[in-house]
């Protein structure tokens, strides 16, 4: 039963977490998968302790910072084909008792999913919306620009899908922060488009799938907890843009063509707007925190 279940991640001085990704997920299920870790470029030594340290850990240099996407799909190159399923998740993830053996008995209930994900626990013991419609023009454009200023409008509403957080259910897309995935339905879309170098490109692959005939069904009796953002909520001035910039990939590919390029010009305007505005106030709050930081010192 080994070789019906694969792991991988990826890594980037990810510190830490790593350990507490590997001893968890012991825990997560009765099978013996095996690890993979892509890392992009790592200066903390994690990664290589993580492929010393345990058993079925194989670790991958790609060379580069191929970006999130980019490495997963590296990673999955390493997994033999004839492995059903691929877990793919982020190393700071650890991972609740039996949460991949629900995913995996999911699976058998949905025959359909290309992907399956579980409820997804913040450190502050929240539940992250990690299932959600996919955005379209108008609502994803809503949610961009209103979602920051006025939590409860009707687009970023529609778009969370909070009220049936506790069914399972399929859904527009799910997190990949932590995602079980057919290999066979992954590979008939070629995984993940690399072209996304950080965010949306999990928004992007559920869509695919979805227009593929596959679903995407959120598991909640699958629980872990992911520490999010641990570096990127450091690094706005690159995230940030990073981010807006992803949200124009997903639109712009989604609406193409001649006809269509003044409403591509017009969305491009206004998430660069946005994405000033966004890294500024960012800015202004992690100075803010470091301040009050020092001052208790």
């Amino acid at each position: 039963m080994t070789d019906q279940l694969a792991v991988v991640t990826v890594t980037y001085s990810s510190g830490d977490y790593v350990k507490a990704f590997l001893d968890t997920l012991a825990h997560a299920t009765t099978l013996d998968p095996r690890v993979v870790i892509a890392d992009n470029g790592s200066h903390d030594g994690a990664p290589e302790a993580a492929e010393r340290d345990y058993e079925r850990v194989t670790l991958v240099h790609t060379g580069a910072n191929l970006g999130y996407g980019g490495a997963i799909n590296r990673a999955v190159a390493e997994i033999d084909p004839e492995v059903e399923y691929i877990v793919v998740a982020n190393p700071d993830v650890a991972w609740g008792p039996g949460s991949l053996d629900e995913l995996l008995a999911a699976a058998q209930r949905w025959p359909k999913a290309g992907s399956l994900g579980p409820l997804i626990h913040e450190p502050d013991g929240s539940v992250y919306p990690s299932a959600r419609r996919v955005p379209k023009l108008v609502s994803g454009t809503g949610h961009a620009l209103l979602g920051a200023v006025w939590k409860n409008n009707p687009f970023t509403r529609s778009y969370l899908d909070e009220e049936n957080a506790q069914t399972e259910r399929p859904v527009g897309w799910l997190s990949g922060s932590c995602l079980l995935v057919r290999r066979e339905a992954f590979d008939a879309i070629d995984g993940f488009d690399s072209r996304y170098f950080m965010y949306m490109e999990d928004v992007d692959l559920g869509d695919r799938l979805g227009k593929a005939g596959w679903l995407n069904v959120f598991v909640p009796s699958a629980e872990i907890l992911h520490t999010k953002g641990h570096s990127a909520g450091k690094n706005p001035e690159l995230m940030l843009p990073a981010h807006h910039a992803s949200a124009y990939r997903f639109q712009a590919d989604r609406n193409p063509g001649v006809l269509r390029a003044p409403l591509r010009w017009g969305l491009r305007a206004g998430l660069a707007i946005r994405s000033r505005v966004a890294v500024r106030s960012a800015r202004r709050a992690l100075d803010r925190e470091a301040a009050r930081s020092g001052g208790e010192q």
